[in-house]
């Protein structure tokens, strides 16, 4: 957590705005836990994880989108265990991930 405060604080003296993602629910294999986190400047820049890599690009794309209109979102992402193997995914589950403009 002092890594993602740390750019942040960084990210804002340079003037960037930035969304905060965090994970809310989890169910089935997931490779992080409910309050995981994941901060987004405008710039597309991250740190922190929310997946272990497994959504990390789409969250990244709802972030910006919630810097641009300041919104917050309630954002589901899942896949069956099975169908994970299949797309090259190790981690399946479902997660719910709220992310929310600083």
């Amino acid at each position: 957590m002092q890594e993602i405060i740390s750019d942040v604080e960084q990210w804002r003296e340079r003037g960037d705005q930035v969304a905060l993602a965090t994970v809310t629910w989890t169910s089935g294999s997931t490779p992080r836990a409910i309050g995981a986190k994941m901060a987004v400047n405008s710039r597309g820049e991250f740190v922190g994880s929310v997946s272990g890599g497994c959504v990390e690009g789409a969250v990244i794309d709802e972030a910006r989108q919630v810097i641009k209109t300041g919104k917050p979102k309630l954002v589901n992402y899942g896949i069956s265990d099975d169908m994970a193997w299949d797309v090259g995914l190790a981690c399946g589950g479902s997660i719910r991930v709220f992310i929310e403009k600083l």
